[in-house]
């Protein structure tokens, strides 16, 4: 930077013939060959190289081969200019046609290759066959070997687009295509030529003809851009003054005009990637120093990140389920139509969504449960001798209403889960319990009372496909089937070879979307609650829900809790009888209750209970 570049003097003698005598170039494709010169160089002695060409090529990692050849590699180091030296008497004609070639053509490259060529490869010709790959490699047939005499040397510019092509196509990338992609110096094309002719006839003794032979259709003309210091200040957030852009573009050797701050580059022919204003702005900042740029905050106005109601609910819903012992499982969303048919899902509806090139039959079908798949991660852990697991899923089920899809599936986010094996298990304690019913339970209401959403779900006896026909029941909310909750049928619990499991499947989105209850204080009592409890006979087939309804209802509002607290079915009872115990709570926040006031609230319900559920008092 900032130096004069020397470059070598080219003044040569030439002899009396002219080489328009000897050749003739004519382009077909002007736009992907907009040059193309040849000279001829005549009685050349092939041999090796002096040490000193030698020594340069090896350093810059070029082989020397023999001193024409030798030549044209080290002008392409000094100009950046690929070259090609034909044999003139092997080329066999005396006129050079560049054209592309004919669909399915072959050549024979100087790696000693067939290579089939393409219609949009560009060929170089000698009127008829191929006798280079354009910007990429000479052909074996015509290249110099130790008995050639009179050379054609080939000078072009070829497009760089075209030559890139044709290498990958080829699969031949050579120092030629290398600098042909990248882009060469149009103006330096004839001047590398007469280079190498110079050194050609001083290293080889040959005599160069007078003239070149060239089809020239290279625009004409200096790009120029524009640029201001206001401009790159502004881009680079620098304070760079005029004077100091002036001696960077002097130092790049970029010739302009400068009007006050302002700056008309005439972009050398050089550097083809001098286009636009960016292009002059990032030359400045390079030379300027990146190190030198200030660092600055974009000053915007910033909006913090934040998650909606549903995502923060759903947030709660994991960190609840994972601190009750449930691990997270994501499973596959395709599976096959006879794991399909193994369970409902909650809401008994839609279709299965088949895919049109599945895969495999076992991922053929979008899923409508997720719970086929959280029993195949039980049976994996099952065969692993893992027989305690706990696991939980949210993830999208896909319905549909068509055999046969003209819209949009349905996909719906749910929320399912799987028990198995103990819940507790301290051996040092002595403690153990295995996972039934009412865990499974106990954890979806520890769950909706996080949510918020307890007081408005309900539990009723059920019947599902997949599940056990006597401990399922459907979870209601506000009234409304929300999910299912029950025992995996003993039947599919054989199919997947697993021990007694428990399921729940619930539609997420509703629950999260169902209104919060309001957390309201409630005092501490300032005065004494009383409790009585009543062990009651019923029929088998009436339910605890059933009963407490009953009691609730008639219990009025000095009654604040029921809770069932034992249940019994033995010897000591009829067939077809059951005994459910409840403990009732009785509170008047404003004064103390008396036994007589307690005792006709308490004669009421059971009056209650014998009438609307043939219920009696177990003795």
């Amino acid at each position: 930077l900032g130096k004069n570049v020397k470059k070598p003097k080219i003044t040569h003698e030439t002899g009396q013939e002219k080489a328009s005598d000897y050749i003739s170039v004519r382009v077909d494709e002007t736009e992907l060959n907009p040059y193309y010169s040849a000279k001829m160089i005549k009685n050349v002695k092939i041999g090796p190289s002096p040490q000193w060409l030698k020594n340069r090529l090896v350093a810059a990692g070029i082989r020397p081969i023999s001193n024409v050849v030798d030549v044209t590699n080290y002008v392409l180091l000094e100009y950046g200019q690929p070259l090609h030296a034909f044999d003139y008497d092997r080329f066999g004609s005396k006129e050079v046609v560049v054209r592309l070639a004919n669909e399915g053509e072959k050549i024979v490259t100087l790696d000693n290759e067939e290579r089939m060529l393409k219609s949009e490869h560009l060929v170089i010709t000698n009127g008829e066959d191929p006798m280079a790959v354009a910007g990429v490699m000479g052909g074996a047939s015509s290249e110099v070997r130790s008995d050639t005499t009179t050379v054609l040397l080939e000078a072009a510019y070829f497009a760089g687009t075209m030559v890139r092509k044709t290498s990958r196509d080829l699969g031949l990338r050579s120092e030629s295509s290398m600098r042909f992609e990248k882009g060469v110096d149009p103006n330096r094309v004839a001047e590398a030529a007469e280079r190498a002719a110079i050194l050609i006839a001083e290293l080889a003794g040959g005599e160069v003809l007078e003239g070149i032979v060239e089809a020239n259709h290279l625009a004409a003309g200096t790009k120029e851009v524009s640029v201001s210091t206001e401009r790159i200040n502004h881009v680079l957030g620098t304070d760079i003054q005029a004077a100091e852009v002036a001696k960077i573009f002097e130092r790049l050797q970029f010739s302009y005009e400068q009007k006050g701050e302002e700056f008309i580059v005439f972009a050398p022919s050089r550097r083809r990637d001098i286009a636009i204003a960016e292009d002059l702005i990032e030359e400045v900042a390079r030379i300027y120093g990146y190190d030198k740029i200030p660092t600055t905050l974009p000053k915007t106005v910033t909006t913090p990140g934040a998650l909606n109601r549903y995502q923060l609910r759903r947030r709660q819903v994991r960190h609840f389920l994972e601190g009750a012992g449930l691990t997270q499982a994501i499973t596959y969303s395709l599976t096959s139509p006879q794991k399909k048919q193994a369970f409902a899902n909650f809401a008994n509806e839609g279709k299965a969504v088949r895919l049109s090139m599945p895969m495999s039959e076992e991922h053929s079908i979008l899923r409508t449960s997720l719970l086929p798949h959280l029993l195949d991660a039980v049976s994996y852990n099952n065969n692993r001798k893992v027989s305690d697991v706990a696991l939980y899923e949210t993830g999208s089920i896909f319905l549909s209403d068509e055999e046969v899809l003209t819209k949009q599936p349905k996909e719906q986010e749910v929320l399912a889960g799987v028990l198995t094996g103990h819940w507790l298990n301290h051996p040092w304690q002595g403690e153990r319990k295995k996972v039934d019913f009412f865990v499974a339970k106990g954890v979806l209401e520890g769950l909706f009372e996080v949510l918020g959403v307890a007081p408005d779900i309900t539990f009723t006896k059920a019947e599902k496909r997949g599940l056990h026909p006597g401990r399922t029941a459907a979870i209601l909310l506000g009234g409304e089937e929300l999910g299912v909750i029950g025992q995996v049928h003993p039947d599919v619990q054989k199919e997947w070879d697993i021990n007694e499991t428990y399921v729940f499947e619930l539609d997420l989105v509703r629950l999260l979307e169902h209104d919060k209850h309001v957390l309201v204080y409630d005092p501490l009592p300032r005065f004494p609650a009383i409790s009585r409890d009543i062990a009651l006979v019923v029929d088998k087939d009436v339910s605890a829900e059933q009963l407490k309804a009953i009691i609730v209802a008639s219990g009025g509002k000095l009654l604040t809790s029921v809770n069932v607290f034992d249940l019994y079915e033995g010897d000591r009872l009829e067939d077809g009888k059951k005994s459910i115990a409840f403990s009732l709570t009785y509170l008047d926040k404003e004064r103390t209750l008396t036994d007589e006031e307690v005792s006709a609230v308490h004669d009421k319900i059971l009056t209650q209970l014998e009438s609307e559920a043939g219920a009696q008092l177990r003795s």
